[in-house]
């Protein structure tokens, strides 16, 4: 394929610092004990009894020792009586399918030999009822047919809306354990009701009117490790959903500028963010609806070289970028992206932005086409993804905004090194 001139003549680019900030050292050493303790203080007054079917639900995100943490619920409640079954709780990801949402639990680790709990995997829904008159509301069939169920998740801000809770158990309720039929409701009836107030309200009837014991809510710090485990009852979802959001968006990772004129992302993922690559990380949210994220950072190029093995093609979260690389294409499994992108109602997020051969040129596109700047004088970040930028690599430019922080190590000025295929060798980001 033939380019423009300034595509096919030699690239310029700016020197790049390795920018190093500390890691906290704050996080749960021993989840499997945190589970434990969790279990300790919500068990007794959850209903459970000896010999009882508990369904675990359980999501696609990478949370970090998920498996670990897993496999310590079901411990628990084996030595409490009960009898734990796994279920995938995610909405339309894994295509939407029974094998491909199992599928995707074993990419996290969570399978029967690990966690000690049989897989159950299916997208059967039945209706609790309706909320504000029109609202349906479905759960699950297999938590419904199970004596009782609960739900372990991370709290998080969430990549499409800003508000007193967002992202964690009152999603999971709505969404995750809401199945395929559940996640279509909340993200088509939240464009009349809002998003915030549709998950509150969802959410609280949903396990008012189902047999939803208590969740198991996970905060995560800059370095993605888990800093808190707490067992959240029922009466409690909403005040302590609050509280501990606020945590998070506190320890949650984000670059230390306002304004580049590029933001090179490594890879994205659906266990990089539900979002493939986060709006509270890039700044880029443009569906119908989504709270506006700019005001944590502005990019006028953003790039993405590749996608995570574990999103098995999923690329949700492409057309929130201006240039992908051949390599995403390539590895774009169309079909579950446009699935998840019609059910979330963010379809701008499967766009395909333009597509260049390699890193080299992805880079060097974005360079030539931001106006009349130098490109050696640009102001460029390159981070390995969304959920990874405590290192990162930093243009000249940024240098002396970097210097003026406390904390951040910052290494000599390189050049760029690509191999023969263009691809990226230097910042490494494998």
């Amino acid at each position: 394929m033939r380019y423009p001139d300034f595509i096919e003549s030699d690239p310029v680019f700016p020197e790049f610092v390795q920018v190093t900030r500390p890691a906290p050292d704050d996080h749960v050493r021993d989840v499997a004990a945190a589970v434990r303790q969790a279990l300790e203080t919500i068990l007794p007054a959850s209903g459970i009894r000896t010999g009882q079917r508990v369904a675990v639900a359980v999501g696609s995100r990478g949370i970090d020792r998920l498996a670990e943490m897993v496999a310590a619920l079901c411990a628990g409640l084996r030595q409490w009586g009960a009898r734990p079954l796994i279920v995938p709780a995610m909405g339309s990801h894994g295509g939407a399918t029974a094998a491909g949402q199992k599928a995707v639990l074993e990419r996290l680790g969570v399978t029967e030999t690990a966690c000690g709990a049989p897989v159950v995997s299916g997208m059967a829904t039945v209706e609790l009822g309706t909320v504000l008159g029109e609202v349906p509301l479905y759960f699950g069939r297999d938590f419904i047919e199970a004596d009782h169920s609960i739900c372990l998740n991370r709290v998080k801000p969430h990549t499409k809306f800003k508000g007193p809770a967002e992202s964690g158990i009152l999603k999971m309720l709505c969404v995750g354990m809401g199945k395929h039929a559940g996640a279509l409701a909340f993200h088509h009836w939240a464009l009349r009701h809002g998003w915030y107030e549709l998950l509150e309200t969802m959410g609280q009837e949903m396990a008012a009117r189902s047999n939803f014991r208590f969740g198991l809510a996970v905060v995560e710090n800059e370095s993605d490790r888990v800093v808190c485990l707490e067992a959240v009852p029922v009466d409690r979802l909403v005040a302590r959903e609050r509280a501990l959001l606020d945590m998070a968006k506190r320890r949650f990772p984000r670059l230390p500028f306002s304004r580049l004129d590029a933001l090179i992302v490594g890879r994205i993922g659906k266990e990089i963010s539900g979002a493939g690559m986060d709006p509270n990380v890039t700044g880029r949210a443009f569906d119908l609806k989504e709270s506006d994220f700019s005001s944590i950072l502005t990019a006028t190029r953003v790039a993405v070289l590749d996608l995570t093995d574990k999103t098995a093609g999923n690329a949700i979260g492409l057309g929130n970028a201006d240039i992908i690389t051949e390599a995403v294409f390539e590895k774009l499994d169309y079909e579950a992206t446009l699935i998840n992108a019609l059910t979330s109602r963010s379809l701008h997020k499967a766009f395909i932005p333009i597509r260049l051969p390699d890193d080299r040129k992805a880079i060097q596109a974005c360079l030539a086409t931001i106006g009349p700047v130098d490109p050696v004088q640009a102001r460029v970040a390159i981070i390995r993804d969304t959920r990874h930028v405590q290192d990162f690599w930093a243009s000249r430019a940024l240098v002396g905004e970097l210097e003026s922080l406390a904390g951040p190590a910052i290494g000599p000025p390189k050049p760029l090194r690509f191999d023969a295929k263009g691809r990226l060798v230097d910042p490494e980001l494998d």
